[in-house]
Order: C-alpha cells, then sequence, then structure tokens
C-alpha cells in the first residue's frame, strides 16, 4: 500500500502475504482524490471510511490535511494494521474502530461531510448500501457518498446519484445529500 498524495506522499506500507482486502489501486486513488481536491476542502470535512481494509483511503485523507477520519473495519488482522499504520505516521486524526459497517452505520449519532465505502465487491448485502447509508441521517446536508464497485452495478437510477467514474476495474459512484 502507497500513498499516493499530500504529506505522506510516497510512504508505503506492507500489510502482509495473508492479507485479504482488495486495496484501491494508486491510479484509482489518485484520479479519485483529483476529484475531490475540487469539491471539497479536506481540511474542513469529516470523513467516514467504510469497509476500510488496508486503511488506504483514511491515510490519503489524512495526508491532505483532514482532521476528523472515523475507520471503520470488521477484521481483527486489517483493524490491527490501521493502527500499526496509524503509529508508524504519529497521526492523531484517523479514530480506528473495529465493527461490523452495517452495525456502526446503525449506532453512530455523529455525522459526517463525506462517506465513503469500499465493501467486497462479493458482499452480500453490496447493492443495498447506497439505500443504507443514503437512508440513515448520518450524511449531512450537501454531504458526499462515494462507492467504490466492480462493473456489475449501476446505481445510476437513485436520485441522490450525480455521476459515476470508471479507472480499470475500479468504479466510483458519487451521491450528494
Amino acid at each position: 500500500m502507497r500513498i499516493v498524495g499530500g504529506q505522506y506522499k510516497g510512504r508505503q506500507f506492507t500489510p502482509g502475504k495473508s492479507f485479504k482486502a482488495r486495496p484501491t489501486t494508486d491510479m484509482a486513488k489518485e484520479s479519485l482524490f483529483n476529484i475531490l481536491q475540487n469539491k471539497v476542502d479536506f481540511e474542513q470535512i469529516t470523513v467516514l471510511d467504510l469497509f476500510s481494509g488496508t486503511g488506504s483511503i483514511s491515510f490519503e485523507f489524512a495526508s491532505r490535511g483532514c482532521q476528523d477520519i472515523t475507520s471503520v473495519e470488521q477484521n481483527f488482522h486489517h483493524h490491527r494494521f490501521i493502527q500499526e499504520v496509524i503509529a508508524k505516521l504519529g497521526e492523531r486524526h484517523i479514530k480506528a474502530i473495529k465493527a461490523n459497517a452495517f452495525v456502526f452505520v446503525e449506532k453512530t449519532a455523529k455525522t459526517y461531510d463525506l462517506i465513503f465505502a469500499d465493501p467486497p465487491y462479493d458482499h452480500k448485502q453490496f447493492a443495498e448500501i447506497p439505500t443504507v447509508i443514503l437512508s440513515k441521517e448520518i450524511l449531512k446536508p450537501g454531504g458526499l457518498f462515494i462507492l467504490e464497485h466492480s462493473k456489475n452495478y449501476d446505481f445510476s437510477n437513485y436520485t441522490q446519484f450525480t455521476e459515476q467514474r470508471n479507472y480499470g476495474s475500479v468504479h466510483f459512484s458519487f451521491f450528494r445529500k
């Protein structure tokens, strides 16, 4: 895993061979954050990173100056890796939570300016994720929800859908509340 921009640009961390997450590709991350730099003020937003995996997206937000990032990952080994990288970076702005993303979304009282979700593509509830996120009061008015997915999904029929971007096998659907 490599951080592609900001103050930690170029830093690399290796999760190990037994790691089962599918990290977002560097090309897709760089493209996503090029889009986001024109849509959000990184230093002013609260971010929720669901299904964090390696924590790569959380680290990109922190590297660009985000002050309030919540990283939610259920897998013990993945969560531990995220905590190790936070410690190595000396990063104070990421709160790593070991939890099921659906349970977290149900129980949190906090609201976010930007929510990013990168669930396993074969997750049995994958198609429900936009409905779950957009029906809860966790995304602030005007907030942005980004879902990473494969080409097998099309979310353009959602009323809050704004655009889809494709980078090889990585697809991002954007929704605005």
